[in-house]
């Protein structure tokens, strides 16, 4: 919503901009573990890290209707990829 003012009696013309803002939460699947909430939005647009993380990501909603998924654009399947990284486990089984 744009807003000009340009009366005689100001001596600079004067421009107002307003946007409408929404208050808004977000936190990681690690801080949200143990706990419920009523609304879970998550963007799998690139795989998820740690095997389990999605599983907690999906399970923190008290309603599963209330749960919304970003997939990447053009994306025909509802899959996302378990991202497991060889040379990290390979070092820790090496321990």
């Amino acid at each position: 919503m744009g807003l000009d003012v340009n009366k005689e009696e100001y001596s600079i013309p004067l421009r107002q901009l307003q946007f409408p803002v929404r208050v808004g939460y977000a936190m990681t699947i690690n801080k949200a573990q143990g706990q419920s909430v009523k609304h879970v939005g998550l963007d799998l647009q690139s795989g998820v890290f740690p095997h389990g993380q999605l599983y907690v990501a999906l399970s923190r909603c008290t309603n599963p209707r209330n749960v919304k998924v970003v997939f990447r654009p053009g994306q025909k399947n509802n899959k996302t990829w378990n991202v497991v990284y060889t040379e990290v486990l390979r070092n820790v089984l090496e321990e």
